[in-house]
């Protein structure tokens, strides 16, 4: 072999190894890269070793190429100053670079081919390709932003400001950033770092039970399918635009886009909803889509060196971003003080409270499920619509909670108002809302819906019993408003769910009971009202059941315990006898309703409609149910019974309940169940879906109209509400209904010698 016992001195770049032939195309080649023919070895080779390199493998992650007793004439430190010779021991470093330490010898920085003569070496325009190793944690002597020729770019202006760690931090990431410029670095970083490690499952098999149980409430839905990768990197391809298929990759997490060609991110970006990180340094952007406030989880977005000028106030929605990388931009003195001084949280929160209210989403559509024709005098009093909302307690509507909502859009003082203009606007016979405290129900919404001709019934959840008057104020409850003109109120009722369950005679020795639902003070609010014109009657129950998706079984028990005790009050309310008191009703004024003088023409009220069985009774169920369509909650509710030893029930106790499960009389249907279930009532970055319901019993009514869904151009530019439009991270839902044909008996009104004196009234005026 020609090279003999020297073969293995070869320059090293990026730690892999050259052919030896560059040696012979390298004339003035430094001194110690020449191999000698002398030798200390008396056999003329040198003792082997396990790990002498070779040109098709690279060395193990933890030992650089200079350590390698093989390199040691090759090691040569080599930096370049501006018209200087190579000297090992130079040392430039970029104007606010501050590297922990100085790995001379942790890294080989070779000659590559690059012939050049002895007057070369000192020649200013002189390039050489510089690498510090892929997996260098260090910052590196010199980043791209460094010509050789000693000037800098001009990315990093003077700035007059003392220095802070805030824009230390954006100095040293950019510097990183800018080392990172060839291609697909990021990939071959993590495969550098992973290559040879096994990744064992020993102990993920032994908690296996307990990770399952730790992670069930994110997954409470559905399990999604599996997917083994999260990151994509497209760095330092030169890319000039991006495939439409990039953003239905909606399960990335990581996504590198950075040092290429790009002039503008597409708004179709703001459909990776996952990123948690993104970097688009290094490219040629002007300007940023609104979408990216869309992006609720980043955490680091890095928009080095691009040539932005301004950035969008959506990006106020990213409360969860603990660094923006700016440097490199000629952003303008407002948002780049404020990032200077004191940091990327405090941006954020600026182009969040300064945000301009946008333009104001479609009126959601009403869609129309029975248009038949009805009887002109009876038509109105044959249907009534319902509506269902939670509002969001001021209690609740927390910076932690909802980071992303500016602070106004939040106040309650702005968004009780817009919840009544809502309620106005809708004008509903029936409004169900839940989240109400006591102070806003008495103070506000009682009284401002009274002039709208509404009559209300409150009960505030359980913990308000026994506390402090004021204290008790910012409880929240249940309240059920009605058309006073249109309804008679016979009777309410409050269902405790939790002291409903310790009262029950098998409840004893139920651990469960008092442990997990006795602690939970949700309740149900019911009222019975009877239609003043046409006499039918209807179960009204107004709900909001327990939040904690790893409490679903406490879910499942409260509906059971809310349709048991419904049952019960239908075969109260059954027996109730007619209403034969209705002459209040004479004093309002019916709308056109008059004879051919113009004089009002009485209305006369019809007898009350009475049933043999609670199960004939007319029932709706308003509420928020906390579980979406699918859920146990969902199928008790929809198929009228709960199966013993139900899985969601997990083997908790819960009495009979759990031990034999339970029943129901009322054939029941989602309202919404006719034109599927609309694709979300709960809209918060974290969570969007359907939680909040009316149910009707489907023997005795029938849907006739639904509110539609919110305009979906809106959402595409909107992470979570509440907002400045939506006032509730919540819906209103609505419904309307027709009663269909009777089946209890007719029992006929008493009105009294008015009754009479009234038809001789109307038979002189015809005469």
């Amino acid at each position: 072999m020609a090279d003999g016992t020297y073969r293995f001195q070869q320059p090293v770049g990026q730690f892999y190894f050259q052919q030896q032939t560059q040696q012979q195309n390298h004339p003035n080649t430094h001194q110690r890269h020449l191999a000698r023919n002398g030798t200390g070895s008396p056999t003329g080779r040198l003792k082997f070793n396990t790990d002498t390199p070779s040109p098709s493998r690279s060395p193990p992650l933890n030992q650089s190429p200079g350590h390698n007793p093989y390199n040691m004439y090759t090691q040569g430190q080599h930096v370049l100053m501006s018209g200087q010779a190579h000297q090992r021991f130079g040392m430039p470093m970029q104007k606010f670079q501050h590297p922990s330490h100085h790995p001379h010898h942790a890294q080989q920085h070779p000659h590559h081919q690059h012939p050049h003569s002895q007057t070369t070496h000192a020649t200013i325009g002189h390039q050489h390709n510089f690498s510090s190793g892929a997996l260098s944690s260090n910052a590196p002597h010199f980043t791209p932003t460094h010509i050789p020729n000693g000037t800098t770019t001009n990315v990093e202006e003077e700035i007059e400001e003392p220095m802070n760690e805030h824009w230390q931090q954006q100095l040293q990431l950019a510097a990183e950033s800018r080392q990172a410029n060839s291609p697909h670095y990021y990939a071959r970083s993590v495969a550098q770092q992973t290559k040879g490690i096994q990744l064992t499952s020993n102990q993920a098999e032994t908690n296996d039970n307990d990770m399952e149980e730790r992670i069930r409430a994110k997954t409470a839905k559905s399990s999604s399918r599996r997917q083994d990768w999260m990151a994509l990197d497209f760095g330092g391809q030169g890319l000039r635009a991006l495939s439409t298929g990039l953003f239905h990759y909606t399960f990335l997490e990581k996504l590198y886009l950075n040092h290429n060609k790009l002039k503008t991110l597409p708004p179709t970006i703001g459909q990776l909803k996952k990123l948690t990180h993104l970097d688009v340094s290094g490219n040629e952007l002007t300007e940023l889509p609104e979408e990216i406030g869309m992006l609720i989880h980043l955490k680091k977005l890095l928009l080095f060196d691009n040539n932005l000028h301004s950035l969008p106030y959506e990006m106020g929605y990213l409360y969860q971003l603990d660094t923006l990388g700016v440097e490199g931009n000629p952003l303008n003195d407002v948002f780049k003080s404020r990032i200077m001084q004191e940091g990327t949280k405090a941006l954020i929160t600026y182009l969040k409270e300064e945000m301009p209210v946008h333009l104001p989403p479609s009126e959601r559509d009403w869609i129309v499920l029975d248009d038949s024709s009805r009887n002109a005098s009876k038509g109105q009093n044959e249907k009534f619509t319902a509506l269902s909302y939670n509002t969001l307690c001021d209690r609740s509507a927390t910076h932690q909670q909802h980071g992303y909502a500016p602070s106004r859009a939040l106040a309650w003082e702005y968004r009780r108002d817009l919840i009544l203009n809502e309620i106005k606007g809708y004008n509903a016979d029936i409004v169900c809302l839940q989240e109400i405290d006591q102070g806003s129900y008495h103070g506000f919404f009682r009284e401002q819906l009274a002039y709208n001709d509404y009559k209300g019934v409150y009960w505030p959840k359980g913990r308000a019993q026994g506390m402090p008057e004021e204290e008790a104020k910012v409880v929240d409850g249940c309240a059920t408003f009605f058309k006073g003109s249109k309804y008679i109120l016979l009777e309410k009722n409050m269902i405790h769910f939790g002291q409903t369950a310790v009262r029950r005679p098998d409840a004893k020795g139920q651990d469960d009971i008092y442990n997990r639902l006795w602690q939970k003070d949700n309740i149900a609010v019911v009222t019975y009202l009877e239609n003043r014109l046409s006499g039918e009657r209807l179960i009204v129950v107004n709900v909001h059941l327990y939040w904690d998706p790893a409490y679903k079984d406490v879910k499942l028990i409260q509906a059971a315990i809310l349709m048991e005790e419904v049952t019960q009050l239908a075969e109260k309310y059954c027996k109730i006898p007619a209403c034969t008191d209705k002459t209040a009703f004479r004093f309002s004024e019916p709308e056109n309703s008059t004879d051919g003088d113009g004089a009002a023409t009485p209305v006369e009220p019809a007898p009350s409609v009475q049933y043999s069985s609670g199960s004939q009774i007319p029932l709706i169920i308003c509420g928020d149910f906390n579980s979406y369509p699918g859920s146990a909650v969902y199928d008790l509710m929809s198929r009228g019974r709960l199966i013993e030893d139900h899985p969601d029930l997990e083997k908790r106790l819960y009495g009979n309940l759990s031990r034999l499960g339970m029943s129901y009389p009322f054939n029941l249907k989602s309202a919404y169940g006719a034109i599927g279930e609309l694709e979300f009532t709960n809209y918060t970055p974290d969570f969007a879906d359907v939680i909040d319901y009316i149910w009707y019993t489907s023997n005795a009514l029938q849907v006739t109209g639904l509110l539609g869904e919110v305009d979906k151009h809106y959402l595409q530019r909107v992470p979570g509400f509440p907002n400045y439009h939506f006032p509730s991270d919540h819906i209103a839902i609505m419904a309307e209904f027709s009663f269909k044909s009777k089946k209890g008996k007719v029992v006929e009104v008493d009105f009294g010698p008015q009754r009479d004196r009234d038809r001789d009234r109307d038979r002189d005026r015809a005469t």
